[in-house]
């Protein structure tokens, strides 16, 4: 055997050899980029870190109304996406992803207060009160009074509502507990 075959027949150490199926897995994770991307609303899609040739086709495939053209942009996309480091990219979506996350979590939050003080006695409005003092509590006990009585008679709940608002204000002045 000469020193030409041998170096051949050796696997090379530097780099490792990835497995069909961990290349199909991150293709796959690549194709799931893609949808986001262009699923993704507009105003989000403008600040993420694209190229401009990638923005362009992830414009075309948000166009395509048709399921197979759709798909088969969605896989071009994919295929771009193989094509260049992608770790900026998805920072900033799952950045974006988790802001969501927060935002609505905050928000369950707010509804949680306006169903404790609503369903609840003075006990609550007086934990909230002592907890954040920038609500005003005239305001507040008025509207929860509201709350009840629309509850009671069957109305829409529009002091529910105004309680909601309140409550968000202050939470993004002060966070609520």
């Amino acid at each position: 055997m000469n020193e030409l075959e041998a170096t051949e027949s050796t696997p090379d150490s530097d780099s490792p050899e990835v497995s069909k199926s961990q290349r199909k897995r991150e293709a796959q994770e690549l194709l799931e980029l893609a949808k986001k991307l262009i699923t993704m609303p507009a105003s989000r899609l403008q600040r993420m870190p694209l190229d401009q040739d990638l923005r362009e086709e992830v414009g075309f495939a948000r166009s395509i109304r048709a399921h197979g053209a759709r798909k088969r942009q969605l896989m071009t996309v994919g295929k771009m996406l193989r094509k260049r480091d992608t770790r900026q990219l998805l920072d900033a979506v799952n950045n974006a992803d988790k802001k969501n996350r927060q935002v609505t979590i905050r928000h369950h939050l707010v509804e949680a207060w306006r169903d404790r003080l609503i369903d609840g006695g003075d006990q609550e409005l007086s934990e909230l009160l002592q907890q954040v003092p920038a609500i005003n509590a005239q305001t507040l006990r008025q509207l929860i009074r509201n709350a009840r009585k629309e509850a009671g008679l069957g109305k829409p709940p529009a002091a529910a509502r105004k309680i909601f608002k309140l409550l968000r204000d202050a939470d993004t002045q002060n966070p609520l507990p």
